[in-house]
């Protein structure tokens, strides 16, 4: 699943992350997904999630300069999965030097983490790719998005029989950033026609639940898998939400 958690800004009135927090735990628990790409995660944020969700083993660093700062890290469940390799790579000309930027992009620094699973049933290798683009700049979302695909498209040592990329893309899907996958036709998207992920709490009268345009959060997968079901979490208690976006999660199938 993709979950962008919403950072904890302290302007979200009822939505404040401290009120969230319960709702987001019993979600977990009642869904137990078996791996999930957060985004928005500030440190504090990292250090709740890994104190309160122990089943998980949860890795990411900070985008900034010194690994500090906001985060997009992968949880798995220690139960099913063991971690082979972690790798970061930040959205820049030089994605591999911590905190650094495209020059057109805005002043936050994106990064992507990637990490090699290992099934201990099947002990086979599943490559999952978490990441969260620039929230202003379009040109930029597509420079971004080329390297991303670029940098996973190739089969690593590994040799991983599924591939997963997750996130908030912060683009809709017949923008022209999106494109850009028409590049990767082995990788599928699984979240296709769902409609609104954002909904920023309905503040601003701009969405509505019936919103098919508004869909910013994606699960792609390469590999031969069929998608059992995809759903979004759109639970709400008493005007709280688990979030300002709507977590997304597929459930797949192997073929073989």
């Amino acid at each position: 699943m993709t979950f962008n958690i919403r950072c904890d800004c302290g302007v979200d009135q009822e939505n404040n992350f401290e009120f969230r927090k319960p709702y987001i735990l019993k979600k977990l628990a009642e869904e137990s997904p078996d791996i999930v790409c957060f985004q928005e995660v500030m440190s504090h944020m990292a250090l709740w999630l890994n104190d309160s969700l122990p089943e998980y083993c949860i890795v990411g660093c900070g985008r900034d300069e010194n690994l500090d700062g906001e985060q997009v890290p992968i949880a798995f469940r220690r139960d099913r999965y063991s971690l082979i390799a972690l790798n970061h790579f930040w959205h820049s000309e030089t994605p591999n030097v911590p905190g650094s930027i495209f020059p057109e992009q805005s002043v936050f620094p994106r990064l992507c983490t990637e990490c090699y699973l290992m099934e201990r049933e099947s002990r086979k290798i599943i490559r999952v790719v978490n990441t969260h683009l620039d929230h202003l700049n379009s040109a930029v979302r597509r420079k971004e998005l080329e390297l991303v695909m670029h940098t996973i498209s190739s089969t690593s040592m590994y040799k991983e029989y599924l591939t997963f990329l997750a996130g908030d893309l912060n683009a809709v899907p017949e923008s022209e950033e999106m494109a850009v996958m028409k590049s990767y036709p082995d990788f599928v998207c699984l979240t296709e026609d769902i409609g609104i992920t954002y909904h920023g709490y309905f503040r601003d009268n701009l969405n509505s639940e019936n919103d098919q345009s508004a869909q910013i959060d994606y699960i792609f997968v390469r590999g031969d898998v069929r998608l059992k079901l995809v759903e979004k979490w759109t639970d709400v208690h008493e005007g709280v939400y688990l979030s300002d976006h709507y977590p997304v999660s597929v459930v797949v199938k192997k073929d073989n």
